[in-house]
This record gives structure tokens, C-alpha cells and sequence, in this order.
């Protein structure tokens, strides 16, 4: 089981962590929400819960809860710019499908 960053990804974080004066990482998760049923929650991890699974990449901590783990397991994260627009991207294998404006998904 893992989550992994690209580099670009790290990057971001890294250097908002940096900026933001504390933080020991990236906190990723599902919840239940949208059209297709999940998505997507990001928040900055001051306090870490004993329960959750740690992964690394690139020096930048990601934690998951067990619960979003099995939804979440294969996932790679990239931050990207496209235009006028930036912001992270998930490629995981376990979505089935997505919404048609891209924030919820079904695996």
C-alpha cells in the first residue's frame, strides 16, 4: 500500500509548510460528498493521529487515515499548471468514474 507525491508536488508542499512556519506534512483523505459519491480532502497536518499511515516522497509527509486508505492505496499526487489554473491532481487507480466538473469520484 502506498501514496506517493511527484516531485512538483513535494515541492508545493514543501515550500508552503516553509512559508506557513509549521507543519510536519499533508494530510490526505476522502469523504463522502458530490455527484459521484467521494472526494477528495486536503489539509496541512500540525498534530498527527497515532492512527494514521505515514508514506514519504521526496522528504514530505503524507498521512492517511486507515478509512481512506483502501480508497486511496496506489494514488500519486502532482501539482500542476495548466494556463491560468493550478492545483493538485490525483491520479488514483482505484476511481471507477468521476463527476463531470471533477471534484467527486466513485471507485
Amino acid at each position: 500500500m502506498a501514496v506517493t507525491l511527484t516531485q512538483q508536488a513535494a515541492s508545493h508542499i514543501g515550500r508552503y509548510l516553509q512559508k506557513r512556519g509549521k507543519g510536519v506534512g499533508l494530510r490526505l483523505g476522502v469523504r463522502t460528498t458530490g455527484c459521484s459519491g467521494m472526494a477528495y480532502k486536503l489539509e496541512y497536518v500540525d498534530d498527527p493521529a497515532s492512527e494514521d499511515v505515514i508514506f514519504e516522497s521526496f522528504g514530505v509527509k503524507v498521512f492517511v487515515d486507515p478509512k481512506s486508505l483502501s480508497y486511496l492505496d496506489g494514488t500519486e499526487l502532482d501539482y500542476a499548471r495548466e494556463g491560468l489554473n493550478e492545483g493538485f491532481k490525483f491520479s488514483n487507480p482505484n476511481e471507477k468514474a468521476t463527476c463531470g466538473c471533477g471534484e467527486s469520484f466513485t471507485v
